[in-house]
This record gives structure tokens, sequence and C-alpha cells, in this order.
């Protein structure tokens, strides 16, 4: 029994064998005709022998049914609706009780496709295509602002003040004036002369040499009148009397003898002392110093001391000049990447005052870069032209919320000026601010021989500003935009599109009339 087992297991082991080579001889062929050819599939080329039927062209093609006509989808209960087609602009009206959208200030275009104005009537099919909707219904302020500029500067260029900038008509003055070729001194009321994005707007827009600041600058008076004279006389740098070149020497010279007393030659680099100090493990003490002897003799060396007394008498100015101008051929070549020595300055001093270094005309005549620092001379704005923005011609005054309120508690007040002082003694904070920033806008337009004119309100005492045809016709041509998409006049807007959202019409009486609003006029839409 044992023999039998083992014959049937010596049978089994050759079948094994024999089927495993079997396997392998029919498996090698295929596996290497596939590694010659990288795995890779031979493209199928059959020729279309069949000829092309008559009049069969891409046109007799015809697409599937369900493309050329797809049946209909079910309407998304969900989907945002379309919005309606805007057909009129109105102005947010902040005089009336309580405040409403506005019927007089606003616009609305025909079924011919005429737009109407609430205000001034009937103006033209042909006013919608080149001036935005929203912008025709801010028409009163474009032409109270028109009519301002036109009071203010009566025909010629200057300088024109105005308060309250950032208010509709405000900023529209700006504009204007600045278009005309006028150089505008901006005052940004209380209210919005916290933002400051909204003033470097305004700033860009009274373009140079106008500007424009916060009310709170305004307010010291002294420092407004500078601004504006340094506007209208221009502010010519080589006028700048605070060039003193034995001062700046004698700083220099400070400096370096400080220099040479922290860096000394005892140190092996110009390092703070501390990197000397150890501050590891015992068994590193050894060897410290000779370490950071050599890892600081990568670094410029220390200096010896310098006689003060030497310093004095071996290095004037026109040394200090020299030594100036190889720094700043250092700086150069360290800002541009060039391989550079090691600049140390006391050594260079040293060398000059054994030496003293050629004085060429590069040195001793003034350089035509404007704003460099030259310590022999003053070199302010050299190679500039001063813009200068002329006589104040006059100023604008837009009458803004607490302005009114405190203009009208000073005149209740009486015409002594105690009583007039003791009525904004009580006044809040932003009307006296306002009352006062307000008067050194007017101070300096009246010590000019300027007029001085009000919009958006009435201020005792001064006249308000009233829009002729000619002034509707230029705050029209203003808003016109241009074929590059520019324009003379622009506004900051929030729309609110009550044509698709009725409630949106209350809800942008609430924004407009809200605590500190924000620098943007609001103007709803149906």
């Amino acid at each position: 029994s044992v023999l039998r087992t083992s014959l049937a297991l010596a049978t089994m082991l050759s079948c094994s064998a024999s089927l495993s080579r079997a396997a392998a001889s029919r498996l090698s062929a295929p596996a290497a005709k596939c590694g010659a050819r990288s795995m890779g599939t031979r493209a199928r080329e059959v020729l279309n022998t069949e000829p092309i039927p008559a009049g069969h062209t891409i046109d007799s093609v015809m697409p599937p049914k369900y493309w050329g006509h797809p049946g209909e989808v079910e309407a998304d209960p969900d989907a945002f609706p379309a919005r309606k087609p805007v057909t009129s602009a109105h102005a947010i009206d902040l005089t009336s009780d309580p405040p409403r959208v506005s019927a007089r200030d606003s616009v609305a275009v025909g079924p011919t496709g005429s737009v109407e104005h609430g205000r001034y009537g009937e103006l033209g099919a042909d006013i919608a295509a080149g001036i935005p909707l929203e912008y025709l219904a801010l028409l009163r302020p474009a032409a109270e602002a028109a009519a301002a500029v036109k009071a203010a500067t009566s025909g010629s260029k200057g300088t024109v003040l105005v308060y309250g900038a950032t208010q509709p008509t405000g900023i529209a003055a700006v504009q204007l004036a600045a278009s005309a070729g006028n150089a505008v001194v901006a005052v940004v009321g209380g209210e919005h002369s916290g933002n400051d994005e909204m003033l470097d707007v305004v700033k860009g827009l009274a373009t140079e040499p106008g500007t424009a600041v916060p009310e709170e600058y305004a307010l010291v008076k002294g420092a407004f009148r500078d601004l504006v004279g340094k506007t209208t006389n221009g502010d010519d740098p080589k006028s700048w009397a605070d060039h003193n070149a034995d001062a700046f020497l004698a700083d220099f010279k400070t400096n370096l003898l400080d220099y040479v007393a922290a860096y000394p030659d005892t140190l092996p680099a110009a390092v703070s002392k501390d990197k000397l100090l150890f501050s590891g493990k015992e068994k590193d003490r050894e060897n410290f110093r000779t370490n950071m002897d050599a890892y600081l003799s990568q670094f410029p060396p220390g200096e010896a001391p310098i006689d003060p007394e030497q310093l004095n008498a071996y290095f004037p100015k026109e040394q200090y000049a020299s030594w100036k101008a190889k720094f700043g051929q250092q700086t150069t070549a360290v800002i541009s990447g060039d391989d550079t020595p090691d600049f140390v300055p006391a050594r260079l001093v040293r060398n000059q005052m054994a030496s003293a270094d050629p004085l060429g005309d590069d040195i001793l005549k003034a350089a035509e870069v404007p704003y460099e620092f030259d310590v022999l001379r003053p070199n302010y704005g050299t190679g500039l032209a001063t813009a200068k923005g002329g006589p104040v011609s006059g100023a604008i005054i837009v009458v803004t919320p607490a302005l009114a309120a405190a203009a009208q508690a000073v005149e209740k007040a009486g015409k002594s000026i105690r009583s007039k002082a003791e009525a904004l003694q009580f006044l809040p904070e932003s009307q006296k601010n306002a009352y006062a920033a307000a008067r050194s806008v007017i101070q300096c337009a009246e010590a000019a021989g300027g007029t001085v004119t009000v919009v958006g309100g009435d201020l005792p005492g001064f006249k308000a500003a009233e829009a002729a045809d000619a002034d509707v016709k230029e705050a029209i041509s203003a808003m016109e935009i241009a074929e590059d998409g520019s324009s003379r006049l622009n506004f900051f807007l929030q729309v609110y599109r009550a044509g698709d959202y009725p409630v949106y019409a209350d809800y942008a009486v609430h924004r407009a009339t809200e605590d500190l609003a924000g620098p943007r006029i609001i103007v709803v839409t149906k």
C-alpha cells in the first residue's frame, strides 16, 4: 500500500510539471510579441469604396427630432423670477415728513421711448441712450451744482472751495468745477469724514493742485487757511527754508562716532557685542571664540576710534557730500544685485580725512533729480513745475442736516456773540463741528473777495443757487457717457429695484434715513 501511494504521488507531480511546461510554451510567444509592440494596438484601415449618391450634401443630413424641436421644460417653482424692465428711477426725498420716494425728483421712460422728468418735464428720447436712468433721477442736485459753480467762478478759472463734498450736490460741484479747469479744495462733512476710501475718491476728483480734507481739518482755521494758500499760490519746494547743511554734517559726525564706539576694531566684525556672549554647554566653551571669529570674518570689520577734533577739522561738508555719493553707489549696487565690496563707513571717512577726495561737478552742482537729498544745497522739487490754482473765486456750501440744525439754532439765539456762543455750546458735537468747518470755508472765501453760494437748503445771510434751463442742459451734458466710457459727472449710487420687489422702496427710505447712512446715494427703480 505504501508503494502504491508513492507511485500515485509521483504520477501527479509528473502530470503537473507537464501541464506547466505546456502552458508556458503557449504563453511565451504572444507575450514576446506584445512586448515588442509595447502593448500598442494597430488601427484598422478600411476604405469605403461606395460612390457618393447624387445630391448628397451636408445639409441633407437631418438632425434628430429632439435636437431640432426640443420639448418644453417644466418651470422650476424655486427659480429666481426674471427681472422686470426698469422704466423709472426715483431719488429719496429727505426733506418731506416723513421721508419718502420722491415723485418730482424722478424720471420715467414712456412707451414711445421718451424720457420725462418729474421736475423738468420732457427731456427727449435720445437722452436715455447716453445717460443712465439712475443718474437722471439726480438731475436736480446736478443742475444746482452747475448753477453754484457758475456763480462761484463767474466764468473765470481759479480756486473753488466746497463744503459737503460727498453730498449729491457737493460731489457734482467738485467734478463740474474741476472739469472746467478750476482747483478745488473740498471739505468732506462729518457724516462721511471717517470713510477713508470716500475721502480718497473725492481727493482724486479734485485734481491737482486741488485736494480734499475731512471736516476735522477745517476746524483748525489756521491750518485750513494755509492749505488754501498753498493751493492758490502753489507749494514750491524751493521755497522751503528748513535746509541746513551744517546741521546735517553735525548729525552725521555724531552718528559716526556712536557707530565707531559700538563697533570697535577689537571685535572680529561690526556686530553687537552680544554675539560674543557664550550661552552654550561647558564642553563647547573652549572652542566657542575660535568658531565665532571664523564665522564673523565674513562680515565687515569694526574700526579704530576716531578723534572728534580731527573729524571736525578734516571732514567738511563737501567731503560729506562725496561720502554720500559713495553710499548711493553702494546702495544702487545692492539693489541691482551686483557684487559689492564691504562698505565700512568709518574707514571711508578716515581715508577721506587723510586724503581728501577730489570734488567734481557731480558733487558741486545740483543734480536734476526731484527731491534728492543734497547735503550742500536745497534740492527739493528740482525739475518739477509747481501747479497753482489761482485766487479763490468763491465757495459752495452744501447744507447738510447737521449744518442746517446748527445754523437754525444760532439764528434763533439772537444777534449778540454771547447768545450765539451759548447756543453753539449746547449743540451736539456733530452740529458744532459742521458749523465751525463751514464758517472756516466761508471766511477763506470772503477774505479773498469771493462769493459764497448755498445749495441743498437755506442758510441765513447767504443766497441759494437756483438752477436755470442752461444749468439743466449743462448737467445733462456732463452726465453723458462718451465712447470711451468716461463722463464729466459721476455719482456713487446704491440702487434698489422696487419693480421686482415693491418692499424695496420702503427699505430704501429706511437705509437713506438711518444714522451714518454712508457715502452713497440711494436711488429706487421701478
